[in-house]
Formats: structure tokens, sequence, C-alpha cells
């Protein structure tokens, strides 16, 4: 499974963690594991998969401990967000943006596999497939300040 790939499942958990309270997140992250494949077919009729949790243990190990060491610094993240981001905070930002900073801010500052500019850039490409229309360039916006 390619990077992305990995990056959109921790992506999923981490938007999920949400809405649920902490106190159920290992079973969430397990539970999301055991959900079924969905499909869906394109306009041009071809069958497009949306939603494939089936990992292998290497890839699943990884996307779990990911997300769990993300969750651990969320207060931390949010913190480094709300000092940077300019007349928003992060109560304010829509989840799936705060998901993807979060995300991407994790990265640039404890993942020493992910380069700056690839977590940037990734970053920006979670918000032009799950965000609106001006998501590309809010979280641009607020990962180049952070950096």
């Amino acid at each position: 499974m390619t990077r992305r790939e990995l990056r959109e499942h921790c992506f999923k958990l981490l938007f999920c963690a949400d809405f649920y309270p902490a106190a159920e997140t290992k079973e969430q992250i397990e539970q999301y594991f055991t959900e079924p494949k969905e499909e869906e077919d394109t306009p041009d009729g071809i069958g497009e998969v949306l939603h494939s949790p089936a990992l292998d243990v290497f890839d699943g190990g990884y996307v779990r401990t990911k997300v769990e060491q993300i969750m651990e610094r969320i207060p931390e993240l949010d913190a480094a967000i709300n000092a940077i981001a300019k007349g928003w905070t992060t109560r304010r930002m829509g989840k799936v943006e705060l998901t993807i900073l979060r995300l991407a801010l994790y990265e640039i500052r404890y993942d020493e596999d992910v380069p700056e500019k690839v977590a940037i850039n990734e970053a920006v490409e979670l918000a032009k497939k799950f965000g609106g229309d001006e998501s590309p360039s809010f979280v641009n916006g607020i990962l180049a300040r952070l950096v």
C-alpha cells in the first residue's frame, strides 16, 4: 500500500475520533478495520473503491500506531495551530481541515521519514479530495505559516 493510501486511512480514523469519547478510541480503531469494502460506480459505469480498510499486518500496525501517537498530541498540535491561525481557532475550523492540519503538523514535527514539503503537499491533496473548494488554500496557508 502506498504512503498516500496509508495517510488517507490515518485521516479517516482521526476524523472519526472527534465524534466519539476518548475512552472508545481503541474500539473505534478496531471497528474501522472490520468495516466492509465500499464501492460506487462512476458516471462512466466504472466501479470505484471508496473505502477498503483491509490492511495487512504491517500497514494496519503502521496506521494504528500513527493515529494513536497523533491523538496523544492533539492538545499540543491544536495549540500550535491556534497560535498561528490568525482569526481562526481550532473550534471554528471545519473538521476536515482541522484533521488534515493535525496530521500534517504531526508529520512535520515528529515523523522523520516525511519531509516538510511532502507533508504539506499531501495535506493539500487530502484537502482537495475531502474538503471544500477553499480547503486546499486554507490548509496550505496555515501549514506554510507553521513551517
